[in-house]
């Protein structure tokens, strides 16, 4: 019997098993290509990876750009491509991620154009920054300004700037600013003046006519009641019972007013040399003889001058007291207020909460 050779050959779907699906080869050659074509730059141009994602040519002028304070990686990408300094937000943060540099981007102000590549303004943005976010609280003196100036600005004249601020204690808005490392004194004043200027507007103002209050002593009065009280809340209280001590004719009796006269004595030398020093020490009982214009146990009326530069809380208790049957009151180690009505319930509180 004739038998059929066994056909040793597989089946043609078994000979192609192996094969790649269509749509995966289509990628694939896809990425050859644009590897082909990207290496192919690389070489030509001695570009690295992220070169090639330059926003415009070399002619590009460059232009500030502020990173703001406490914004995110993806807000700032964001913007720099909006801005065209980046074609890709999203290659930007994967090489900025890459660098391991997304917590060290800094706030501030920084000058870039869109001929660096997203690297170089990654690192840009977190070294060399133009400017440095600084804080004044409130209640700060201009000799304090000063001292935080010259601690962070460059070459920072702030003999020049407490000349300039001479005469307007009390109008330097505390506030947290942008400032150029670069600033001069007279820059920096305007800035604080400036907005002072904006924050006390014509709502204020007018408030003040009905009143009958000079802006002067607005501020004086302000000043007194921002040094001695450290909650909101309270500042139309303490606010009311020194508008009506003054009313009555009574001495003021602010604590915060003599320190003010004794700081100026005892740091005006150290301030020259910069050297530290308390502004505000507390008062002793043998300060309560001292003559000076701002020693309020002594002197009935207000003070010759704001003590410090209040916040628009203050102001605006001053332009709207709170009306009280309190005519004393003090404040304990943890800052807050304790109020009396007779000279018998303030000599209580003194020995419940001073002693």
């Amino acid at each position: 019997m004739i038998r059929k050779a066994k056909n040793t050959e597989e089946p043609s779907l078994k000979k192609f098993k192996f094969l790649i699906p269509l749509p995966f080869l289509i990628i694939f050659i896809g990425v050859f290509l644009w590897w082909h074509w990207a290496t192919a730059a690389l070489a030509e141009n001695c570009l690295t990876f992220d070169e090639i994602k330059r926003a415009q040519n070399e002619q590009c002028k460059e232009k500030i750009f502020i990173v703001r304070k406490g914004e995110s990686l993806s807000s700032v990408a964001k913007r720099l491509q909006q801005e065209g300094l980046i074609r890709d937000d999203l290659a930007f943060k994967l090489i900025v991620l890459s660098q391991g540099l997304t917590q060290k981007i800094q706030a501030g102000s920084f000058s870039l154009s869109a001929s660096l590549t997203p690297r170089e303004i990654g690192f840009n943005l977190t070294h060399g920054t133009n400017d440095v976010w600084l804080t004044f609280p409130e209640g700060w003196r201009k000799e304090e300004f000063a001292q935080r100036l010259k601690a962070n600005l460059n070459n920072f004249d702030s003999e020049q700037f407490l000349q300039l601020a001479l005469t307007h204690e009390g109008e330097l808005f505390p506030d947290t600013y942008l400032i150029s490392k670069q600033a001069s004194p007279a820059a920096v004043f305007n800035l604080f003046y400036n907005n002072f200027q904006k924050k006390f507007d014509k709502e204020l103002e007018n408030s003040l006519a009905k009143l009958g209050w000079s802006k002067k002593e607005v501020l004086i009065l302000a000043s007194l009641v921002e040094r001695e009280v450290k909650n909101d809340q309270d500042r139309p209280l303490v606010a009311g019972i020194l508008v009506k001590r003054l009313k009555a004719g009574w001495p003021l009796q602010v604590d915060a007013a003599l320190q003010y006269a004794i700081g100026s004595e005892k740091c005006k030398q150290k301030i020259k040399e910069d050297e530290k020093c308390d502004w505000w020490d507390p008062v002793k009982k043998e300060d309560l003889s001292i003559d000076s214009p701002y020693n309020t146990y002594k002197n009935k009326g207000l003070p010759p001058t704001p003590i410090c530069n209040p916040g628009l809380a203050s102001i605006k208790a001053v332009i709207d007291p709170q009306e009280s049957d309190y005519w004393f009151y003090l404040s304990d180690g943890q800052g807050k207020i304790h109020f009396a009505r007779t000279i018998e319930e303030h000599q209580k509180n003194i020995e419940e909460y001073l002693k």
